[in-house]
């Protein structure tokens, strides 16, 4: 495998500025999930440059280039089309100055904030190093790029598209995501590595009335107020002190002005939990707090619960996991690791789940090393390292392109590296 690997790699320093080039432009163009149609343009006309198959419009923006090697097995490899409705702040001459639109039509600034530029410029550089060497490897090549991985459901719209009918039934499944890690390491993670998260909106209904005759009201105000709290002893009342999840209620809308006791308010939250018992067993206790609250305040109508977004917990599988991790091993050496468990959530394994092969997903870092260990001897990670989703997440171009170039191919070659001989 170290010899595929490295005639695959030999051509990273030719295409290197390429790569950087297309990371630039895309951080600079970023686009909102299902309006990725530069992006996918853009991702299209490079695979059909180096040969593949090329099929458009899966779900969408969704799209997949496939690279027949001969007899072998079929690997996947999955990046992220979207960006973020997030207002750049990096001061870097390439940042974002882009604007769209939400689905309600209203108008947003929008950013790669979450590194989606990074996966497509490093699959994109991948692709056609693998088409530079065929001679390194055997197999069916896929490389699929999804489109509104922020709102979970461009994985399921790409399989309610014919995904399984117009791609190659692949043997495994990969993908990666940069996070705010010393760039130029790889984590890897068998079993439960992503969370669940399921957000919500609830609608609690009360009765208007002045603000100077509250008896005349039922204030959904004070209703709103008893839930969020009582929410809070969901995860430290309700479950046990090793069961990690996380509940947070990151909206509250109610009312238009301060004399005037509304009719209804409003609740966004958010749940993070890594199993699908935790899963059911908070989802029930927030609407048993909920439903209990509103009886206690004596509504007279029941509150309503919409689900947002629902994304599935990420649980590698051992067997490919493992795969990976020894090639890392053998390409990075000491800068291949085991990674924490994350919070953060994806919809990627609904791609394999649908196919019903087995699948790996791993990190790598982004941050300035030097920033880092700076930071981690300050003990100020938390308020020094920009993390995915802030204004100010900025993974620096190098080494963080070129382990993502590296990474996909040391993984993909675990499966596909010609026999030596």
């Amino acid at each position: 495998m170290t010899r595929a690997t490295d005639t695959v790699l030999k051509g990273l320093d030719e295409i290197r500025p390429w790569v950087e080039g297309a990371y630039k432009d895309l951080h600079a163009h970023p686009e909102l999930g299902f309006q990725e149609h530069r992006t996918a343009a853009k991702v299209a006309e490079a695979l059909r440059a180096d040969g593949y198959e090329v099929t458009e419009g899966i779900g969408g923006t969704g799209l997949i280039g496939v690279r027949r090697g001969g007899d072998g097995p079929t690997v996947m490899l999955r990046a992220d089309l979207d960006a973020l409705p997030v207002a750049e702040a990096t001061g870097l001459p390439y940042a974002s100055t882009a604007t769209g639109q939400t689905a309600d039509g209203t108008a947003v600034p929008v950013m790669h904030a979450c590194g989606h530029d990074v996966h497509v410029a490093s699959m994109l550089g991948f692709a056609r190093l693998m088409a530079w060497a065929p001679e390194a490897w055997r197999g069916t090549l896929v490389v699929l790029f999804q489109p509104d991985e922020e709102n979970g459901s461009g994985a399921d719209a790409m399989v309610a598209d014919g995904l399984v009918e117009r791609s190659p039934r692949p043997d495994v499944v990969l993908a990666q995501h940069v996070l705010p890690y010393p760039a130029g390491g790889v984590g890897t993670r068998s079993g439960s590595f992503l969370s669940a998260a399921d957000s919500t909106k609830v609608t609690l209904y009360g009765r208007g009335a002045h603000g100077s005759m509250p008896q005349h009201a039922i204030d959904p105000v004070v209703m709103a107020a008893m839930v969020v709290v009582r929410l809070q002893t969901v995860v430290s009342r309700e479950l046990a002190a090793a069961t990690p999840a996380v509940l947070t209620v990151g909206s509250i809308t109610a009312g238009t002005g301060p004399n005037v006791i509304p009719d209804r308010a409003e609740l966004q939250l958010n749940v993070r939990t890594y199993d699908e018992d935790t899963r059911a067993e908070v989802r029930a206790a927030v609407e048993r707090i909920v439903r209990a609250e509103a009886t206690a305040s004596g509504a007279t109508r029941d509150p309503e619960f919409e689900t947002l977004a629902a994304f599935p917990a990420t649980v590698n599988d051992e067997a490919p996991t493992r795969t990976v991790a020894d090639a890392f091993t053998e390409h990075f050496g000491a800068r291949a690791h085991t990674i924490d468990r994350q919070s953060a959530s994806e919809d990627m394994s609904r791609i394999p789940e649908a196919f019903g092969v087995p699948f790996t997903y791993w990190g790598i870092g982004g941050t300035d090393p030097a920033a880092y260990e700076k930071a981690v001897a300050a003990g100020s990670l938390t308020s020094d390292i920009p993390v995915n989703h802030s204004p100010y997440f900025a993974p620096v171009l190098q080494p963080t392109l070129d382990t993502g170039v590296r990474a996909l191919t040391a993984a993909a070659l675990a499966w596909l590296a010609a026999p030596e001989g």
